[in-house]
């Protein structure tokens, strides 16, 4: 089978340029012919001043995109386009490319972007579905993308034009969703829910079962409000005995969570700021347990499933897709999510309590060698693949 795959690459790469490279290689290693449509935010950058007009416009309908992805697709001739990313500089624009050539796209949803101006559905500290039970305007009224009205208003006419002209409902043959949780949450937000099928992400190749109880926490991810780093501070501050722990990672958050640690006194808690995957997947095959404190609806954490492959338990917000794929007892703990106190008490459990959680890592690497390898995941790409194929 030939297929186009399409992302657009985030300046502050994360989960889902992973996913992209290692659904790439996985149909590579399978065979398949691939062809790849990229483009990066950085190029956002050129667009200065009066420019910015331009890219405000080329984020709804970029037609020299369409042009370009269109003699593209007359080209390569692929059986089925596979899109992950548009946003910012591909635009939807190529949806229309490939109606006209008529090839059937898949449409993998990593976040929220088709309901949510800011792809989140969180705001201001707390979960909000004000654009999903309203109008987009509300999203506008609150600046919840770059805290700009002006720019979430780009956003939102963008996608409040590609649902008057039916772009989802027309032009995507199948979309992807992650978990069940986020398939519901996309069907309530009014995609039809014939075309949208769970396949979850997986980790390729498999770092193999960590072979101690680990010496250490650790926090992985973006360090931005959503992800909710201070609750794991505030719980490391209540913690009775000290647990070091690692947080790796970068983002706007960074500077005043170190400045916070360090007013705290909390100096069993070590930054090491971004790091490349290879040491990321190091530092978990070490850790006694990792901890996901996020309090908004995250799709499908790829570090999750990266602990699993490690045979290393989560500590994960009793919320969304995160209480989905972390079994309580079995893979890991849920703890209430915000709640610092309750976090505290779990890290403390968990620290002190070697053999349960040694029992929870075996659990999690089950669990993954099950639902989370590439073995595991290619079957059902290949069947939203023939199911796009057939509907077109």
């Amino acid at each position: 089978m030939k297929v186009l795959l399409v992302h657009n690459g985030y300046q502050q790469p994360g989960g889902e340029d992973v996913v992209f490279d290692q659904e790439h290689q996985m149909l590579k290693n399978a065979g398949h012919d691939t062809v790849l449509y990229r483009r990066s935010n950085w190029d956002v950058n050129e667009y200065r001043g009066l420019r910015k007009i331009v890219l405000a416009k080329r984020t709804v309908w970029a037609s020299d995109t369409k042009r370009e992805f269109l003699q593209l697709l007359q080209s390569e001739k692929p059986e089925v386009v596979h899109v992950h990313n548009t946003f910012v500089m591909i635009s939807p624009s190529i949806y229309s490319a490939c109606r006209e050539a008529g090839v059937p796209v898949v449409q993998t949803l990593h976040n929220y972007r088709l309901l949510c101006p800011s792809a989140t559905l969180f705001r201001d500290g707390k979960i909000c579905e004000d654009c999903v039970t309203g109008s987009l305007l509300r999203g506008v009224q609150h600046a919840c993308y770059h805290d700009s009205r002006s720019a979430t208003a780009v956003v939102a006419l963008m996608l409040a034009t590609h649902r008057l002209r039916g772009t989802w409902q027309n032009e995507i043959a199948c979309f992807v969703a992650l978990t069940e949780f986020s398939r519901q949450k996309l069907i309530e937000g009014g995609l039809p829910a014939e075309k949208i099928m769970v396949k979850p992400n997986f980790v390729h190749p498999d770092p193999a079962a960590r072979t101690g109880d680990g010496d250490y926490a650790l926090f992985v991810g973006r360090l931005s409000p959503e992800k909710r780093v201070s609750t794991v501070l505030a719980a490391w501050k209540q913690l009775q005995f000290p647990v070091p722990l690692l947080v790796l990672g970068g983002g706007p958050e960074q500077t005043q969570l170190q400045a916070q640690a360090v007013h705290d006194g909390l100096t069993h808690i070590r930054f090491l700021g971004q790091v490349p995957r290879e040491q990321t997947i190091a530092a978990i095959n070490n850790a006694r347990f990792l901890v996901f404190s996020s309090e908004w609806y995250e799709n499908f954490p790829v570090t999750i499933a990266e602990a699993f492959a490690c045979a290393t338990p989560v500590l994960a917000s009793r919320m969304g897709a995160m209480q989905e794929i972390v079994s309580d007892g079995r893979t890991g703990l849920h703890f209430s999510a915000g709640d610092s106190e309750d976090l505290a008490r779990k890290v403390e459990w968990a620290w002190t309590h070697r053999d349960e959680m040694r029992a929870m890592g075996v659990g999690a690497r089950t669990e993954y060698e099950t639902k989370y390898t590439a073995e595991k995941n290619y079957p059902l790409l290949m069947e939203i693949y023939r199911k796009a194929i057939r509907g077109a």
